[in-house]
């Protein structure tokens, strides 16, 4: 091995976790979820373990059209679901959706004007598809922490993600929605139930594996959820049964409990984000920062001189230059590095192939620390699970979803 290649490896070797580490941040993992369901600790617990009124898990008897809307990142959904009698399988499920993308304004001026949008968003389709004069029962997908007093009632505790509309925090989200649908008065809505995105993805696999308890998210954020004993659950009344618990993982590490595993990297990324100190263990994992993480790792090469010839282009010295995206894309090069010299030449760089094999082993080290850090989280939830039951071996599905998950090639 070449000296400049050794101090390559030297530099990505910080990103590589063994075993042992990653059941060290399993075994921490635990140890947050079980202080956030516990009602002595749960006020300053990392992880929020948020009860979601979801419980033991619906089954599929509901028939007719609804709204669906999601919120959760920079695009907002508008879904009609018509769920019908099927005589096979008992029920079918037709949806048509529109996509609407949500400004930087939106997202980060007040409450008001990005429930406005959203209402106007409805309008547009309920116009398009002509169904304005029906009261349709209305489901909101709102990927956020929130603390829920029914299903239908829940308060924001913080935005993640980029979002920082003002006004919002400590409100109850269905009633700015239900206020914002009043305020335009062109369409009437019944909304009557609201869910974090990773208990959607939970229930909509449920209908295709009972097996499912598990709901995992992996793009913008990063969160799980996970059918809970009721007895374990504290902060709601009641011991039978099972409910749905939105971890709210993301916020792992918030008191200090990942600083041994924290790179100069993730320092930096943290500095600069919407929410610094926040959401310590998503900006580890998540679409929103692997893209940064990156390139600050490119950065560093370049600046030893080990990258491009020790001169980096104003697009890669940009902070967001290098999207998330492109760490699919370089890993998904086929061999060639055709697929990487395009990227790079978009970032205005003349890479040689050791520049790309150097860019594509970077993506390879960060997207790799992420996926290790994420499925240590997820061991953390199957455990409890599987602790919580008293059984030596549990058969769980888990479903995932997510832009990361869904686009990245490994």
């Amino acid at each position: 091995m070449s000296p400049a290649s050794l101090q390559v490896e030297q530099i990505l070797s910080e990103f590589r976790l063994n075993k042992e580490d990653l059941k060290e941040v399993m075994k921490r993992m635990q140890l947050e979820m079980d202080r956030g369901l516990r009602l002595e600790t749960h006020k300053e617990a990392s992880v929020k373990m948020l009860p979601t009124y979801v419980c033991s898990t619906p089954e599929g008897s509901e028939v007719g059209d609804f709204l669906a809307l999601d919120l959760g990142g920079t695009n907002f959904r508008v879904m009609l679901v018509k769920v019908g009698e099927d005589e096979e399988r008992g029920w079918k499920v037709e949806t048509k959706n529109e996509m609407y993308s949500i400004s930087e304004d939106a997202m980060t001026g007040t409450a008001e004007m990005l429930f406005d949008y959203i209402a106007e968003c409805i309008s547009d389709f309920l116009g398009k598809h002509h169904i304005k004069h029906k009261k349709l029962p209305l489901g909101f997908t709102f990927s956020f922490p929130v603390r829920h007093e029914d299903i239908d009632k829940g308060i924001l505790l913080n935005w993640t993600k980029g979002f920082k509309a003002s006004g919002a925090e400590g409100n109850n989200i269905v009633g700015l929605l239900r206020d914002a649908i009043k305020r335009r008065g062109d369409f009437e809505m019944d909304v009557v139930a609201m869910v974090n995105d990773t208990v959607a993805t939970m229930i909509s696999c449920y209908y295709e594996d009972r097996s499912c308890e598990v709901g995992m998210i992996v793009g913008t954020g990063c969160n799980a959820c996970y059918m809970e004993e009721m007895r374990t659950v504290e902060l709601v009344e009641g011991e039978e049964g099972r409910m749905c618990v939105n971890t709210e993982w993301g916020a792992f590490g918030d008191n200090g409990e990942l600083e041994d595993f924290r790179l100069e990297y993730d320092r930096v990324v943290d500095e600069f984000s919407l929410n610094p100190g926040q959401q310590l263990y998503e900006k580890l994992i998540s679409g929103k920062y692997m893209g940064e993480l990156v390139r600050l790792v490119l950065i560093k090469l370049v600046n030893q001189d080990l990258l491009f010839n020790g001169d980096a282009s104003d697009l890669l010295k940009t902070r967001g230059g290098f999207e998330t995206r492109y760490v699919s894309q370089v890993e998904s090069d086929s061999g060639d590095r055709k697929q990487i010299y395009n990227i790079l030449s978009t970032l205005g760089l003349l890479p040689s192939e050791l520049d790309c094999d150097i860019v594509h082993l970077v993506c390879e080290s960060v997207s790799t620390r992420s996926a290790h850090m994420c499925a240590a989280g997820l061991a953390a939830v199957i455990n409890v699970m599987r602790e919580r039951r008293s059984q030596e071996a549990l058969k769980i599905t888990v479903g995932v979803d997510g832009s990361v998950y869904k686009l990245h090639p490994w």
